[in-house]
């Protein structure tokens, strides 16, 4: 059996003593020969006593006694060491225990059926009775191993008691080691309290030593010691923490009249545009959103024909300072494209006389449920759409069947069953956008140039899935670094 001693580590820590803090520096090395008495008057210097000792002597004494202090070593890690090996042993000392019951059961078991063969060997004759006297010596063989087994069990509780006897005594040693530490202790701490109560009397006896200097020793003292302050304030946590939290309140306080700001200029700006629009002799009919289409209707009678007139749509930026020319938009109906979504619109309308100029009150708002579906879409590797042919390189395209349209990671193709018709990769010649014509299907339909010289007018079941042709498209193509975009547009 293994025999387990208790080890005892020692550790000395030894911590340097800090000296006096350094956040004033005096112009001597010992205490200021000076102090301010009542009414800013100085007080003469008594004569020191050359029975004291120095100053400089006591200071050095007693950091020797706090460094010695320091060496003493402590003993809570060793009581709590041998707490828990006396623990080990208990649990050891209760194993044995049961080592030892399953022992006796096991004597009686044995017994127990020894005397059942006993009494079946007079029962049988031949062949059985050599095989039940076999048992019977095979029951003998393990009642000796038991036995030993036993002595065995008995060796080692002999030994965990033994060993569980060391660590008790070990443990009140401890104990006892913790007692008189604590009463060391209790000594060191009065001998500081006594230290602390010297240093005071010599505080005081040098403050009564301060009375006596000049007012320019007393002018830099006082700078000296506002410096102090100053710089112990600039150390304080609890005071720059206060500071901190004030100041992150200012800021959220500050961000949320910003954002209250900016929502309060949106809304005179949207309010300015609709008073505009009021005084306008055009007006847009349809929702600002992505998926609807804007219409200029004339507000009065007297309003130019727009049969007569020509229209340029443009796409403003959010707040109306730049301008962007849509090029083919020049129908009195445009659908908005996900290139339109926080953009203002405006149409011009030029007649012979004068150019009036209609615009949207707000940006376009993007169509609910638009990204869902796109992030969805594109978590397939190749998304289809089912299309109609409407125009082929600026003609109506004769046959009206439905065609598969194919958005893949590195190209695109157009097909019907078996049959491709037109199948490129992303290239800077393509060009992808919404149809910038008229009609009421304009909602519906795209322009797709695959590439010079071939174009199609694509229209689909619904408006959400051309709007999403339009995204997944453009960012397949940018992975590939081409953008698709309408004829001059701003990339």
């Amino acid at each position: 059996m293994t025999r387990v001693s208790p080890e005892l580590e020692y550790e000395v820590h030894v911590d340097s003593v800090l000296s006096v803090s350094a956040d004033v520096s005096f112009p001597s090395n010992g205490f200021p020969k000076y102090k301010i008495g009542p009414n800013n008057e100085i007080v003469e210097e008594p004569k020191p006593n050359p029975d004291s000792p120095p100053l400089k002597e006591v200071v050095a004494q007693e950091t020797a006694q706090l460094a010695e202090q320091h060496k003493r070593l402590s003993v809570r890690d060793l009581a709590s060491k041998f707490d828990k090996n006396l623990a080990a042993a208990a649990k050891l000392s209760d194993e044995a225990k049961l080592q030892e019951t399953a022992s006796l059961e096991g004597h009686v078991l044995l017994k127990k059926l020894r005397d059942a063969l006993e009494s079946l060997r007079g029962r049988m004759a031949g062949r059985h009775k050599e095989d039940v006297e076999k048992a019977i010596s095979m029951v003998e063989a393990l009642a000796v191993k038991l036995t030993q087994k036993e002595g065995e069990l008995i060796q080692e509780k002999f030994e965990v008691k033994k060993l569980a006897n060391f660590l008790k005594q070990a443990s009140e040693d401890a104990k006892r080691l913790v007692n008189q530490e604590r009463s060391f202790a209790c000594a060191e701490i009065e001998s500081a309290r006594a230290v602390v109560q010297r240093f005071g009397e010599a505080l005081e006896e040098e403050e009564k030593l301060a009375q006596t200097s000049g007012k320019q020793d007393v002018e830099k003292l006082v700078e000296e010691v506002q410096e102090a302050r100053r710089i112990r304030m600039m150390h304080q946590p609890s005071k720059v923490m206060d500071m901190e939290h004030e100041l992150r309140a200012l800021r959220l306080h500050l961000r949320e009249k910003s954002i209250i700001s900016a929502k309060l200029q949106k809304e005179l700006a949207m309010s300015k545009r609709a008073e505009e629009s009021r005084l306008c002799v055009y007006q847009l009919e349809g929702t600002q959103t992505l998926g609807s289409c804007l219409r200029i209707r004339p507000r009065s009678n007297n309003a130019p024909d727009l049969s007569k007139s020509s229209i340029q749509w443009y796409r403003l930026s959010s707040e109306g300072e730049q301008k962007e020319v849509i090029t083919g938009a020049n129908k009195p109906i445009y659908a908005p494209e996900p290139l339109d979504v926080g953009k203002l619109l405006q149409a011009d309308v030029i007649s012979d006389t004068q150019t009036i100029s209609v615009k949207t009150i707000s940006t376009i708002e993007p169509a609910p449920g638009l990204t869902t579906h796109v992030q969805s879409l594109m978590r397939r590797s190749s998304t289809e759409f089912h299309v109609v042919i409407s125009q082929m390189n600026g003609h109506d395209y004769p046959s009206h069947s439905v065609h598969v349209f194919h958005i893949g990671k590195t190209r695109m193709k157009l097909g019907r069953g078996w049959l491709t018709k037109t199948k490129e990769s992303y290239s800077t010649s393509m060009q992808l956008c919404g149809v910038r014509g008229g009609g009421d299907a304009a909602s519906k339909s795209l322009f797709w140039q695959a590439r010079k010289g071939l174009s199609y007018v694509l229209t689909f079941e619904s408006e959400k899935d051309r709007n999403a042709a339009i995204m997944i498209a453009r960012k397949y193509a940018l992975d590939c670094n081409v953008v698709l975009a309408g004829p001059d547009d701003q990339a």
